[in-house]
């Protein structure tokens, strides 16, 4: 793209990100439910090990509300799965290299707009199924090219879901209802975050490359494959721009970093975006209208924390980053190292180290006054004040939590009777 055509392709997105109804944060759309609508806000928790999603309050006590089994039908896909030589090759793979030993039954989910059905990708029976919450019955089931499905986005109207199929390096974008595929495009190797941008005129994919093998010393890195940001219009899912990490690290003078985009969060006015790369204790910060990294912060290390790097789950270090409804707080969860802080976002200084089991995501709670975030190590969710910085509770959760996310649910339900 050239450069003026490039400016006004970004300067369009930033004035597309400004709405008078709300602001997307992390693919959630803005704005709590309404007793209007019969609807409540909650929060979903992906318990990936579990096969199961617990449905919390979205703030306050976070306590838990029900949980939903979203593997209903475990049976039918395990015996389609030993049918097949080639998908058993891949379920197993999947076991014994990101799953750490375990089945991966839930990566990401969100709720239909009209609160009815909760919709998951589920890692290792490669699809997206839409969940009814009143009854727990698969309502839709879409299978993925390849055979891993991995972390989706909804777009800011609710009525679009876009996700990672990790072994194919394409993107699918789904009808939320009807689970009808509406598009789809092609990424770097092992695409992982999705976000929607400019209002939901563009989807950010970050491919993260090949984390499964071995070759994780600097001198390696070329063995683990393209990454790099793909930039779709989220209309015709045509590529519109790709972002190379590595060119902008190495012009900042971080040649030793990895160039593997992971969690990433946009600034309120989509000025800014943070995010992680693999094997770095810390975050990077891109400015989208001068296309370049302005700063980088290194958070602390744990001692106790091996500096063996293929002990590092899917090469992540730190891996988990989200942002107060202002933009002046971040959240990181620090993996690896057993911590989640607090940053503030002028200073990039580091609040109190709370301390967590391997800590997986963060988000924000419904009040936007806490960053919550799963301790996957620990099978709890914690919350976070974003203004002391200091943990304000836990809650007990299913095994393995990942992936937490806002969602909006009918006010009295209860949870389906276990089939």
């Amino acid at each position: 793209m050239h450069a003026p055509a490039l400016a006004r392709w970004r300067r369009s997105l930033l004035a597309a990100a400004v709405t008078v109804a709300g602001v997307v944060v992390c693919g959630v759309p803005a704005g709590p439910a309404s007793a209007a609508d019969g609807l409540r806000e909650v929060m979903f928790v992906g318990n990936n090990w579990d096969g199961t999603a617990d449905v919390i309050e979205s703030s306050g006590s976070f306590a838990r509300i029900g949980r939903i089994n979203v593997i209903p039908d475990k049976a039918r896909r395990l015996a389609e799965i030993y049918l097949n030589p080639v998908k058993l090759a891949f379920f197993l793979g999947i076991r014994q290299g990101p799953g750490e030993g375990h089945d991966q039954f839930v990566d990401d989910m969100y709720a239909t707009p009209d609160g009815t059905a909760m919709v998951v990708s589920r890692p290792s029976f490669a699809d997206v199924v839409s969940i009814d919450l009143a009854t727990g019955a698969v309502r839709w089931r879409f299978p993925v090219s390849g055979f891993r499905a991995d972390h989706m986005a909804v777009s800011p109207d609710g009525t679009r879901v876009a996700v990672s199929a990790s072994t194919s390096n394409t993107v699918h974008v789904l009808d939320i209802n009807t689970g009808r595929q509406l598009g789809s495009f092609g990424t770097g190797d092992k695409p992982h975050e999705n976000i929607f941008t400019g209002g939901g005129r563009y989807i950010w994919n970050m491919s993260i490359g090949e984390v499964d093998n071995d070759f994780d010393s600097p001198s390696q890195d070329w063995l683990k494959g393209d990454r790099h940001i793909t930039i779709a219009d989220a209309s015709t899912y045509k590529v519109v721009r790709t972002v190379d990490m590595r060119s902008r690290l190495d012009a900042f003078g971080r040649k030793d970093l990895s160039d593997a985009v992971r969690p990433a969060i946009f600034t309120p006015d989509e000025s800014k975006l943070y995010f992680q790369v693999s094997f770095f204790n810390g975050f990077a910060e891109y400015d989208t209208a001068t296309d370049k990294i302005t700063r980088i912060k290194t958070l602390p290390k744990n001692p106790a924390t091996s500096e063996d790097r293929t002990t590092w789950v899917n090469d992540s270090r730190h891996h988990g980053l989200s942002i107060n409804p202002a933009g002046d707080k971040l959240c990181v969860a620090g993996t690896m190292d057993d911590y989640a802080t607090v940053v503030d976002r002028a200073t990039l200084q580091e609040g109190p180290l709370v301390s967590a089991s391997k800590p997986y995501w963060a988000t924000v709670s419904g009040d936007g006054r806490a960053c919550v975030i799963s301790e996957s190590g620990a099978d709890r969710v914690t919350a976070i004040d974003f203004a002391t910085g200091q943990k304000i509770t836990s809650v007990p959760v299913g095994d393995h939590p990942q992936r937490v996310r806002i969602a909006r649910i009918p006010a009295g339900w209860t949870p389906p009777a276990a089939g």
